[in-house]
C-alpha cells in the first residue's frame, strides 16, 4: 500500500522541526568556537532567512490547499507561526550574541584589498611605465573605479537609513541613536525591530519607524559632488596623458571632459520637476508624532489610526466647525441667501424642509480597546458628520463619552445627573442634511485624547469608526429603532481594517464559539427616534446643514429669528453689506465652539423661562427682547473677562479653571439681580473687582462679506 501523500501543512511543520533542530544544534556549537564567531554568525543569519521564507509560506497556505480534510486546520497553522515567530526571536538574540563589536569584516576586507589594489596599482605603473598607451589608460579606469568603490554609500543604497528622532534603548539589545545619525540596517524583520550599526560600529536593534531610507542627503547633492570628482579625476588624467603621451590623446581627454560636462545638466533637466517637491517630500518624511513613537513601542492596539476628523478641525480652520454652520448660506447669485427666509405675514423666520432631518441618541460603545501604558487618557469620545463615503457634508459635532475604571472597555453617553446635562455630554442629537447623495448617513469616529507620561506630548487616536446609512437598499428612510453597528479600524478610507478585538474571529469554528466571539467585538449602539411636533417645528427653522445636540435647539431658533430680523427686516436694502452693530450675532457662534459657555448660557435662560408667564412665552417680540438682555449680562461678559482662560480640548486643569469662573460669574450675577431687580444691572459690569479686556470693535461688529457661506 503506497503511503499517504503529506500535505502542504505537514511538510511545513516537518521543515520547521529541522530549523529548530539546526538552531539547537548552532547554540551548542556556539562555545565550542574558541573566539572565532564568524561562521556561526553567518551560519545565523542563513537559519534566520530560512525561517522567515518558511513563515511567508506557511501564511499563504490556505485549508484548501490540503489533499485530505484536517481538523483544527486554523489552530495548527497559528501554534506553527506562533513557533516560527519564537525561533526567530530566539535567532535574533543569538544575531546579536554573535555580531562583532566595531565596524563589519565585510567593509575591513574590502577597505583592505582596496590599498592591496592601490599598491599594486602603484607597482604596475612604475614597472610598466614603457608599456603602451593603452594599458595607461585601463590602469587610469581601474584606479577611478577604485575610488568610487571604497566612497561612502549613497542615498539610493537600501542599507542606508536617516535616524528621524532620538530613541534611548530600553532593554538589552537596543541601540540608543540620536536624530540625524546614519545607520547601517544588517538585518531587517517583519517585527519592525531592526538590526543596526551606528558610525561607532555599536550594533543593536532599532524600530524601523524611527528610520528613513537615505542617509539624508538629497539625491542631487549626491549626483554633483559624484560629478565633481569624476571631473577633478579626469582633471589628473588629463595631466599625466600630456605629460606621457604627448598632444595625441588630448583630443580624446577633452573630447570626453565635454561629454562629462553634458551629464550633469541633463541630469537637472530630467529631475527639476521632482527636486522642487524634495522640500516637501523631506518634511513630510521627517515629521513624527507621539502616536509614530507609541506604535513603535506596541502601546497602540491594531486597528488605531491618527483621528481623521480631529485633523479636518485643526487644518481646516472654521470649515468643519458649528459656529461656520450656523451663519446664513447666500445663494448662487451672492444677492440674497439661500437658506435664510422670513414669513412677512408673522415675522418669523419661515420653516424649510430638507432631504434628511433625524434625531438620534447615543447609547453606548462595547469591547472597544485601550491605549498601553506610558499614556493618559485625557478623553474619550464620539466625533461625527454626516458622511457619504467619500467627504464630510456637514460640520463635525463631539460627545464626550463616560465609563466606569473596573469596565474601561464599555463607553456610555448622557449620565444622569442632577441639573442640567452639560452639552458636551449629551448624547441626544439631530442632523439636518439637504445633500442628495443616496448613500448619505452618519460617521461615527470613537477616539480618545492622550499624553504621554514620559514627553508631555499631545496626541488624538481614533480606536475604530462606524457607519449609519439613513436609507435602506430601496432609498427608504430607516425605522426608528436601535442599531449595533460593527466598529471597524483604521480610517473611513481604509478597507477591512480589524481592531484588536476582532483579529481573531476566523479561528472560531463552532456555532456556539461564534457566538461568544461576536459579543467580543466592537460595537456602537445607536438608536434612531422620532421628534414630536415642537421639536420638528423648531428643527425646520435651523440651517440646511447643521448636527448638534437637542438641548440646545431652542437657543439656536432665537439665534436665527435674531439674524433674520436684522439681515433682513432691519438693513436699508438687500445689496446693502456694511458692518452692523450687533454684539449677540458677532459673538453667538463662538458658543457652538466652547460647550461650557453654551451651557451657561442654557442654565441663564431657564431661569428667566421659570419666571416668564404663558402670555409672555408666547410673545415672540418679549423672548427677542429678554434672550439678548441674558445674553449680554451672562456669556456676553463671559467672553471678555481676562480671568477666563481660552478654551482648549481636553485640558483638565483649563476646564477646572474655566467651570469655577463661569459658575462664580453666574452667581454674582444671580445675586445682583436679585438685590436690583434688574437684568444686567451695570453696578456689575462698572465693579472694580471684574475686570475686563481691552475694548475691540470686533465685539459689536457683524460683517455680513465674512461670515456668510
Amino acid at each position: 500500500m503506497p503511503p499517504k501523500r503529506k500535505g502542504p501543512l505537514q511538510l511545513v511543520q516537518r521543515d520547521v522541526g529541522e530549523i529548530e533542530k539546526q538552531v539547537a544544534n548552532l547554540v551548542k556549537a556556539v562555545p565550542s568556537h574558541g573566539g572565532s564567531t564568524e561562521e556561526a554568525f553567518e551560519r545565523c543569519q542563513e537559519l534566520q532567512i530560512l525561517a522567515e521564507q518558511t513563515l511567508n509560506t506557511l501564511k499563504k497556505l490556505t485549508k484548501a490547499d490540503e489533499p485530505a480534510p484536517v481538523g483544527n486546520y486554523d489552530q495548527r497553522k497559528q501554534e506553527e507561526e506562533r513557533h516560527l515567530q519564537n525561533i526567530l526571536e530566539r535567532l535574533k538574540m543569538l544575531s546579536l550574541e554573535l555580531s562583532p563589536p566595531g565596524p563589519s569584516r565585510a567593509a575591513g576586507n574590502v577597505s583592505t584589498e582596496d590599498k592591496d589594489e592601490n599598491s599594486e596599482d602603484e607597482d604596475d605603473d612604475d614597472d610598466d611605465d614603457d608599456d603602451d598607451d593603452d594599458d595607461d589608460v585601463d590602469e587610469e579606469e581601474d584606479r577611478v573605479n577604485d575610488k568610487r568603490a571604497v566612497k561612502p554609500p549613497s542615498k539610493s543604497d537600501p542599507h542606508i537609513y536617516t535616524v528621524l528622532s532620538n530613541f534611548k534603548g530600553e532593554q538589552e539589545g537596543d541601540l540608543s541613536v540620536q536624530k540625524g545619525e546614519v545607520l547601517r540596517i544588517i538585518k531587517k524583520t517583519v517585527d519592525g525591530w531592526w538590526l543596526a550599526q551606528d558610525p561607532k560600529g555599536n550594533r543593536g536593534v532599532v524600530p524601523k519607524t524611527y528610520l528613513k531610507i537615505g542617509s539624508g542627503i538629497p539625491e542631487d547633492d549626491d549626483d554633483d559632488e559624484d560629478d565633481d570628482e569624476d571631473e577633478d579625476e579626469d582633471e589628473d588624467d588629463d595631466d599625466d596623458d600630456v605629460d606621457d603621451d604627448g598632444d595625441g590623446d588630448d583630443a580624446e581627454d577633452s573630447s570626453e571632459d565635454q561629454d562629462d560636462d553634458k551629464l550633469p545638466n541633463d541630469r537637472d533637466k530630467q529631475s527639476g520637476a521632482s527636486h522642487s517637491n524634495w522640500s516637501t517630500v523631506r518634511k513630510a518624511l521627517t515629521e513624527i508624532d507621539a502616536t509614530d513613537v507609541l506604535s513603535a513601542m506596541g502601546a497602540i492596539p491594531s486597528g488605531f489610526r491618527p483621528s481623521t476628523l480631529n485633523k479636518l478641525l485643526l487644518d481646516e480652520g472654521v470649515t468643519y466647525r458649528g459656529s461656520h454652520h450656523i451663519q446664513p448660506e447666500l445663494s448662487q447669485s451672492q444677492l440674497s441667501f439661500k437658506d435664510l427666509f422670513i414669513d412677512p405675514d408673522t415675522g418669523r423666520v419661515r420653516t424649510r424642509q430638507v432631504q434628511t432631518c433625524v434625531c438620534f441618541t447615543l447609547w453606548s460603545c462595547r469591547m472597544i480597546p485601550t491605549p498601553g501604558v506610558g499614556v493618559q487618557v485625557l478623553s474619550r469620545h464620539i466625533r461625527l458628520c454626516a458622511f457619504d463615503g467619500s467627504q464630510v457634508l456637514s460640520n463635525i459635532h463631539t460627545v464626550r463619552a463616560t465609563y466606569n475604571p473596573r469596565s474601561s472597555k464599555t463607553w456610555s453617553f448622557s449620565p444622569r445627573m442632577t441639573g442640567i446635562l452639560p452639552t458636551l455630554l449629551d448624547g441626544d442629537c439631530f442632523l439636518r442634511c439637504n445633500a442628495t447623495s443616496p448613500e448619505l448617513g452618519i460617521l461615527f469616529e470613537l477616539g480618545v485624547t492622550f499624553i504621554r507620561n514620559s514627553t508631555g506630548e499631545r496626541g488624538d487616536l481614533s480606536c475604530g469608526w462606524a457607519f449609519l446609512k439613513l436609507t435602506d437598499d430601496t432609498g427608504n428612510p430607516l425605522p426608528s429603532r436601535t442599531y449595533e453597528l460593527p466598529v471597524k479600524g483604521g480610517t473611513p478610507f481604509e478597507k477591512d481594517v480589524a481592531v484588536e478585538a476582532s483579529v481573531t474571529r476566523a479561528s472560531q469554528t463552532g456555532v456556539f464559539q461564534q457566538m461568544l466571539q461576536a459579543r467580543r467585538q466592537p460595537k456602537l449602539v445607536v438608536k434612531l427616534k422620532s421628534a414630536n411636533g415642537r421639536t420638528r417645528a423648531q428643527l425646520s427653522l435651523l440651517p440646511d446643514t447643521l448636527l448638534h445636540c437637542l438641548s440646545s435647539v431652542h437657543l439656536l431658533v432665537l439665534h436665527r429669528q435674531l439674524l433674520a430680523d436684522t439681515l433682513l427686516m432691519d438693513r436699508p436694502t438687500m445689496q446693502n453689506a456694511d458692518l452692523i452693530c450687533s454684539p449677540i450675532l458677532s459673538t453667538f457662534p463662538l458658543l457652538l465652539d466652547q460647550p461650557d459657555l453654551l451651557d451657561a448660557l442654557r442654565g441663564a435662560w431657564l431661569d428667566a423661562e421659570t419666571k416668564m408667564s404663558r402670555a409672555q412665552k408666547r410673545d415672540l417680540f418679549f423672548l427677542k427682547q429678554e434672550f439678548v438682555k441674558v445674553y449680554m449680562s451672562t456669556v456676553y461678559f463671559l467672553l471678555h473677562s481676562p480671568s477666563l482662560h481660552c478654551y482648549h480640548w481636553a485640558d483638565p486643569t483649563s476646564e477646572e479653571q474655566r467651570a469655577k469662573i463661569i459658575y462664580a460669574t453666574l452667581n454674582s450675577l444671580k445675586h445682583t439681580q436679585h438685590t436690583t431687580g434688574q437684568t444686567g444691572s451695570l453696578e456689575f459690569f462698572v465693579d472694580p473687582m471684574h475686570s475686563h479686556l481691552a475694548f475691540d470693535v470686533s465685539e459689536l461688529t457683524f460683517s455680513l462679506l465674512h461670515v456668510t457661506r
